[in-house]
């Protein structure tokens, strides 16, 4: 009879979703593939077109003052509070799958933090400015300084390469010298080429251009009272540009180093620059809009934009002039991408529209407070990330009719709700998405994925505090039926939702958008329990619903009459998740007998328990346990496919704590399937993919994780490894009856079988017909001795150490240990590639305890040999003294 394999279900982490950015600075190259970022005091490199992470720079335990990115994206250069700089080698592979960053060089450019970085087009200069008002010019191929400049008595707030014709500079010159005929110069003569130039501005205000040849200032521009925030140089138009947080816009005569244009902008600018050759300039700052001007005039020729929300707004910016590529950088460390091109036509009086980014990255989305699959195809995820905004990302597969959608990607905002949204739900479609907020207010919003459309379709106000859960009906319409063939224009007939007030209310929806979202009331409100309501579920026939409290209760309602139809009590603390039963769930077995699986609900607490409730006589049928912090989210896994008998099919579900763990859960046995653990924070969400059962959970620690359910892919492969191994058992038994030692020895190696080593062994070292010259009496031995793999030599080791702690198995390992070492040189096996947590500490220990036990046998085989002599002598003595033997017979015959 076949052994049947009891395995339990796993799941392992397929994708994530992390933090790319938590504030600082960003770094592009001018293909605008690469994307460098700080994450704290980490760097990352990310490709811009997939979104998948290249690279994951270690930083120095000090977070980074500074980073950015060679043109070329040949380096990496980070500058953190540690006061050093590091300048990585990065090598792209060909298919941008990753980057090889190789720390080349660490030096300390400054007493200061470097809070200001600038490259040079060629990839060869780097510039550093620090919080003492000091400039460096460094070679970043060589790692040593070229230049130093001083003249700023404050911060450097920004640095800029550039190159001015020597033509033009020798017309300054020329006008400068007006009346001196002598003192030409050999530039004079020879104005071809260019001039190399550094500009710098600073905290108070004053920019300097600086001379690389001539390593000295060629001119003191004081027109800013603030911040430098950005500069930029046109060679078209002999004009230099710099913006203030003095909230003006600066355009300079490089000829004679006059102001041009002073133009005020009513906002901190905090980024400033040139697009195509100098016609249009381009700003950014704390209003979170890109504003465009003319160069000559200094008019803007973008509309009036009002200012944003607070945080949209703009604290730094990149431009790559070769894609006409704008990477904003907002407040809230979201990643704004601009297409920024020159008008095809003159710009009219009317003025150009206000820029709209073309994708959002959001750098980090904070503490995951909720999740829920959106669209049919569940092909995105919205997220309630501790703002007043819900995010939704692409989680489907990309593909030529996807937009070229990356996983991840930041899709669009549900922009609505004033205060911090808490809880979302679905309805059965994915069309319809329901948010509650802080802002004492929820929100039905419709998702149109094919018309990339998301609005806002009703708000129900009249709760008087926080709404801390939302639920809409899930019941499926008929097969047929216009809701069911147009869900996007039929909106579920109703809405509840539960308060910090202790109210539970349910809502009409409109079968219409009422102009701004208003109007919808509420068709009964009931006093459900005495503290915050924390989660609310509908079940699948749409006539109960349950509400979960901080007062430990429980309470099973109608949902027509809105009449209690039942309370659990058993938790000893709050309730933060409840989940009626699919209804497909099979009969389940309780402590107290069996029970249908329709009429069960699940519920996780803080007392770090989840319970399982039957819905007959509302009484605990299971209590689970194995927590150890309050459980936050519990949810139903997929039941098993119809053709499956009912008494087979196995009833999961899975539950998030705040410790941090995901856990999946047998409800029959009452035990742990498996632990998933990949966060570094409570994991307050959770989630599972309707059609491959794969879950998805969020953290407070930014991440967004999704397990892949890996169980028959677990059980195939444990059954073909036990087939594998039956196989191996039988080839060794082979090997030792058909006396092939070389064979037996490589596969009881393999296999980890120290008894049968041990006898392969010792039927090796006792042969009865040793081979000649042969260490261990069989040449054939001697040569898998002395071609074993480290890790090998390593298990090897260790049955030796084993084997030599024991007098009667010692002379073999003796005999094994003297044929391994002078296999090999000394320093093989200190120097053994050993895998582990412990390393090479495992090898010293394994080491030392041959050399004792060798010691200690070594002593013995003294004391013996000592011991013999004693024997000897002590025979020889005895044999002086004995009485002439019987075998002197003769002599006494010839006597008589």
């Amino acid at each position: 009879m076949a052994t049947k394999f009891s395995l339990k279900t796993t799941f392992e982490a397929e994708k994530e979703i992390q933090p790319v950015f938590t504030g600082g600075s960003v770094g592009i190259d001018s293909s605008s593939r690469i994307l460098a970022t700080t994450l704290g005091e980490d760097a990352v490199l990310t490709d811009l077109t997939t979104g998948s992470r290249l690279a994951f720079v270690e930083g120095d335990g000090e977070i980074i003052s500074s980073l950015t990115l060679t043109p070329s994206a040949s380096h990496l250069i980070v500058c953190s509070r540690s006061l050093s700089m590091r300048i990585y080698s990065l090598k792209v592979a060909e298919d941008y799958e990753s980057v090889d960053a190789t720390l080349t060089r660490t030096v300390k450019p400054h007493g200061t933090p470097v809070v200001a970085l600038a490259v040079d087009k060629t990839s060869t200069l780097v510039a550093t400015g620090a919080a003492d008002g000091a400039i460096k010019v460094w070679d970043i191929q060589g790692g040593y300084v070229t230049h130093t400049f001083r003249g700023a008595s404050g911060l450097v707030s920004s640095l800029r390469f550039f190159e001015v014709p020597a033509s033009e500079d020798s017309l300054v010159r020329r006008k400068s010298k007006k009346g001196k005929k002598n003192e030409s110069t050999e530039e004079d003569d020879h104005p071809a080429g260019v001039n190399f130039r550094l500009a710098s501005g600073s905290q108070d205000g004053k920019v300097r251009v600086w001379d690389l040849k001539k390593r000295a200032v060629v001119a003191n521009l004081e027109s800013h009272v603030s911040d430098v925030r950005g500069i930029d140089y046109a060679a078209k138009y002999h004009s230099l540009v710099t913006a203030s947080r003095d909230k003006t816009i600066i355009w300079w005569n490089t000829r004679t180093w006059e102001a041009r244009k002073v133009t005020p902008c009513f906002e901190l600018v905090e980024a400033v620059g040139f697009i195509g050759n100098g016609e249009i300039t381009y700003s950014a700052g704390s209003n979170g809009t890109i504003r465009l001007w003319e160069t000559e005039t200094g008019r803007e020729v973008t509309k009036e934009q009002g200012a944003r929300a607070e945080g949209e707004g703009i604290v730094s910016a990149l431009y790559v002039a070769e894609s006409n590529l704008l990477v904003a950088v907002q407040v809230d460390h979201t990643l704004a991408l601009y297409r920024l091109s020159l008008p095809e036509e003159p710009i009219a009086a009317t003025r150009l529209a206000p820029l709209q980014p073309f994708r959002r990255i959001s750098g980090t989305h904070d503490e995951i407070v909720d999740l829920a699959f959106v669209l049919p195809d569940q092909s995105l995820l919205a997220l309630a990330t501790n703002s007043e905004d819900v995010r939704l990302v692409s989680v489907g597969d990309s593909g030529a009719g996807d937009d070229h959608r990356y996983f991840g990607q930041d899709i669009a905002l549900l922009k609505g709700h004033e205060e911090i949204v808490l809880t979302i739900d679905v309805d059965w479609s994915g069309h319809w998405v329901a948010t509650g907020s802080k802002d004492n207010t929820a929100r039905l919003w419709r998702i149109d994925g094919a018309q990339d459309t998301y609005s806002c379709y009703a708000v129900f106000t009249g709760h008087a505090e926080s709404l801390g859960a939302v639920a809409l009906p899930k019941i499926v319409p008929q097969e047929g039926s216009e809701a069911y063939k147009d869900p996007l224009n039929h909106p579920p007939k109703y809405l509840i939702t539960g308060s910090q007030d202790q109210t539970i209310k349910k809502w009409e929806i409109p079968r219409q958008a009422q102009k701004g979202g208003k109007g919808s009331r509420a068709i009964y409100t009931r006093k459900a329990h005495d503290k915050d309501i924390n989660a609310l579920d509908i079940n699948s026939a749409g006539q109960l619903f349950a509400s979960a409290s901080q007062d430990k209760t429980i309470k099973i309602w109608d949902v027509e009459a809105g009449e209690v139809q039942g309370i659990l009590k058993g938790h000893r603390r709050g309730v933060w998740s409840v989940q009626f039963a699919p209804p497909t769930t099979p009969v389940i077995q309780g402590e107290q007998g069996t029970v249908s699986g329709k009429g069960v609900v699940l519920t996780g607490s803080v007392d770090k328990t989840i319970k399982l409730w039957s819905l007959a006589d509302y009484t605990c049928i299971r209590t689970f346990e194995g927590h150890s912090n309050s459980v936050l989210k519990v949810v139903w896994l997929n039941m098993a496919g119809d053709e499956e008998s009912a008494s087979k099919r196995r009833v999961q579900f899975a539950s998030a704590g705040g410790d941090g763990l995901v856990k999946v859960w047998d409800a029959n046995l009452g035990e742990t399937e498996c632990t998933l653990d990949n966060h570094e924070d409570r994991v307050w969400a959770l989630a599972v993919h309707p059609k491959t059962n794969a879950l998805v959970s969020g953290s407070g620690d930014s991440t967004v994780t999704f397990w892949k359910d890996t169980t028959e892919e677990t059980q195939a492969a444990s059954a073909e490894a036990a087939t594998k191994l039956i196989e191996q058992e039988q080839q060794l038994e082979n090997y030792i009856h058909a006396g092939s030692y070389r064979d037996a020895i490589v596969l009881a190696l393999q296999l980890n079988h120290p008894g049968r080593l041990l006898n392969l062994f010792r039927n090796v070292v006792t042969t009865e017909n040793p081979e000649k010259g042969s260490l261990t009496g069989i040449k054939a031995v001697d040569h898998v001795l002395a071609n074993l793999s480290d890790d090998q030599i390593f298990m090897l080791l260790l049955r030796l150490r084993d084997w030599n702690t024991n007098a009667r198995t010692a002379p073999i390992s003796q005999r094994i240990l003297s044929a391994l070492v002078r296999s090999y040189p000394a320093n093989k096996f200190s120097n053994l590639s050993v895998k582990g947590a412990r390393g090479q500490k495992s090898l010293q220990e394994v080491l030392n305890a041959l050399k004792v036990y060798t010691e200690r046998h070594y002593k013995r085989l003294e004391e013996l040999v000592d011991e013999s002599y004693l024997v000897e002598y002590t025979l020889r003595e005895m044999d002086s003294l004995a009485p002439p033997t019987v075998g002197s017979a003769d002599q006494l015959m010839i006597d008589v």
